[in-house]
């Protein structure tokens, strides 16, 4: 039996998240190693496992990858979630990339100091709401189907549900004007292995905390 991937991250969202997203819902298994020190850092540094010297880390198929993109790209084509040919990947990776773009200002705004953390998450539903969400409305309302490419679940599909639902713990009402992408919410958050991502107990990781933060900065000395 092939071992099962492992995850170098911290014990948070943060770049890995889209990562953790993506194994379970393509019904994988995974392990996780946390950094807590900087002393772990430094050791897979000099051990050279880190390619640029950046986490996220991920052991998977005698492989050590690094570059969150790269990795989420090499899963979706191993777990064919990345579409039947050429045209359809590129459409799931603009459709991805684009959803990863927001969920990365959320995940930067933590590091802020209060005042602009609030205001960067306020521009975050601003910008959900006003570019993100109308885009991915109108996809659905110009094919009629499922799923944002090529009828069948895709990366795509996964990387907007989390996006959706990072932006609704901001904004709880962020869905009231789209209610396409609120039918797309409830029909992907029910397949089998999502909902099972989805309940207490599972690898999901919460939204940053104060402890989150500090730990990372410890790390990484920021």
């Amino acid at each position: 039996m092939a071992a099962k991937p492992k995850l170098w991250y911290f014990h948070g969202r943060g770049r890995m998240e889209s990562i953790r997203w993506l194994l379970a819902a393509a019904g994988v298994e995974f392990e996780e190693e946390f950094l807590e020190t900087r002393e772990q850092y430094e050791k897979l540094q000099k051990d050279g496992r880190l390619l640029f010297g950046q986490v996220p880390l991920v052991e998977i198929d005698g492989m050590e990858l690094t570059q969150t993109r790269a990795i989420l790209s090499y899963l979706a084509a191993k777990y064919n979630l990345h579409g039947k040919d050429p045209k359809e990947t590129v459409r799931i990776d603009m459709y991805a990339d684009g959803t990863l773009d927001l969920m990365l200002m959320v995940a930067l705004a933590a590091f802020k100091p209060l005042e602009e953390k609030e205001e960067s998450l306020a521009l975050v539903v601003k910008k959900a709401k006003t570019r993100y969400f109308p885009v991915f409305e109108k996809i659905l309302k110009d094919h009629g189907e499922d799923f944002l490419v090529g009828n069948k679940f895709s990366w795509a599909d996964i990387q907007l549900l989390e996006a959706i639902l990072m932006v609704e713990e901001l904004d709880a009402s962020v869905l009231c004007d789209f209610p396409l992408l609120k039918e797309f919410k409830t029909r992907i958050s029910n397949i089998p292995t999502i909902k099972k991502f989805l309940q207490p107990g599972s690898q999901r990781k919460p939204p940053p905390d104060n402890h989150y933060v500090e730990v990372v900065r410890n790390v990484l000395q920021l």
